[in-house]
Parts: structure tokens; sequence; C-alpha cells
């Protein structure tokens, strides 16, 4: 199998520091987003120690000759940033969002898992495909109405997370599992990416023939064009052979 990959990261207009943190680590097939809650403290610290925790898994994996499973990594991970969460923010706790996927060289499958709301694209002959699901207010509040529920939100919640790494709750980590094609790009990105870039602008850019490293350029100069008011982040995999 034959990948390219790239990865971009940038602070944006209005933030004063990255809380983004991401991996590219092709020699082990593995590419992930974290993005620091903001409204907690040591969102970078908690970005950080997710992707971190979550590079120790899959090397230890593969140094035994095994593969990753990616649910217990990101299992790991989230206790890596609840650990961190008691010495440096006790009170309140600490909070990231955590994309990532694998690449099996094996059988020809990607496996993502996300939680949060940083994103997971799949570009696939000419179409743009979101395969993870924010968790949020209004994704919430979607379920329950169709569930029959009478539920109310206000705007100002609606991008609201409701599930993050480093809370004292069950993760419940589900892992989407997919064949490749030939021709395939993941796109995993922070929402300072997904929330000033539309996916027509997203696909327009992945269906360009562009270089991965020239499409996250040009998806995160988009981003800065359009305020830039978060921090912007993606990692970006084509399979050029199977």
């Amino acid at each position: 199998m034959q990948l390219s990959s790239a990865a971009q990261t940038d602070i944006g207009l209005i933030r004063s520091e990255n809380e983004d943190r991401l991996l590219c680590a092709d020699d082990l097939r593995l590419y992930a987003v974290a993005d620091g809650i903001g409204g907690l403290p040591g969102g970078a610290e908690a970005a950080a120690t997710a992707v971190t925790a979550l590079l120790k898994e899959a090397r230890a994996a593969h140094d035994r000759g095994k593969p990753l499973n990616l649910a217990t990594a990101i299992e790991a991970a989230n206790d890596a940033v609840l650990r961190l969460s008691v010495k440096i923010a006790p009170d309140t706790g600490l909070g990231t969002t955590l994309c990532a996927l694998t690449i099996s060289e094996k059988d020809k499958r990607f496996h993502l898992a996300n939680v949060g709301d940083s994103r997971c694209y799949l570009f696939r002959d000419g179409r743009l495909l979101q395969l993870t699901e924010d968790d949020s207010v209004e994704n919430e509040v979607l379920r329950r109405r169709a569930n029959g529920e009478d539920v109310v939100m206000e705007d100002r919640y609606r991008n609201a997370l409701t599930r993050c790494m480093g809370q004292p709750m069950p993760l419940d980590v589900k892992v989407i599992t997919q064949e490749l094609k030939k021709g395939d790009q993941l796109l995993v990105c922070s929402d300072g990416i997904s929330r000033l870039v539309n996916d027509a602008e997203i696909a327009r850019r992945l269906d360009a023939s562009l270089s991965p490293a020239a499409v996250l350029a040009s998806l995160v100069d988009e981003a800065l064009a359009r305020g830039g008011n978060d921090n912007a982040t993606g990692v970006l995999v084509r399979v050029d052979e199977l």
C-alpha cells in the first residue's frame, strides 16, 4: 500500500494560543487531531496528552506485532487526560476532542473513532462523506426529538459538546471500519476548519488533483480568510496504491 499524507495547524487570527494537536505517523499508519476545550483550563495540555497517549499505545502494539485496538487506545488516552486533570485542574477537569484514524495494510481497511466535534471526511469518486458525527447539543436534541421527546434547545448552546476526553464518564467508543479504495482521501480536522469551510468547498479542493500538503494549505487559508476565529488543524491521507 502506498499513501501520501500531510498535516498542518495554524493558530488562527483571534486565539492567543494554539490548543490543537495532531498526529501524522506514517510508520504506524496513525493519524489524529485533538482540539483542547477552550472553556476549560489546560486545553493545549489536554490535547497534547491525548495524542501522546494514543501514540504510545500505537507504538506498543506495533512493537508487539499486534494491530492497534483503537477503542482501547482512546480509552487509555482518556485515562491519561483524567490523570493530568487531577494534577492541574482538579476542580473543573480538562477537556479535549480526539478524532483518530488508523489504516490497516493487511486487510486494506481504515478504522476510525472520534470523541467531540473534530471530524473525519472521506472523499471518494468525487463525493465527500462526513464519517463522524459531532458530539454536540444540537445532535443530541435531534436524536431525542426523533425518539418523540419534546426538547427545547437554546441556539447559543447548539455547538456545545456533550462528550469529550478527560471527563469522568464512560466514553463508549464506537469504531467505524470500512474498506479502502485506490484514490480515497481521508481528512481529519478540527472545527477551526469544518465550521468555516463548508462541505462543497472542502470537496472542491480535494477534487483539484493537488498534493495533500497543498489541499491542507488551501483549507487553512480559506478558514483564515473567513475570520480565522479558531485554531485550524488538519491531517490528510491519500491512498495512492493498494
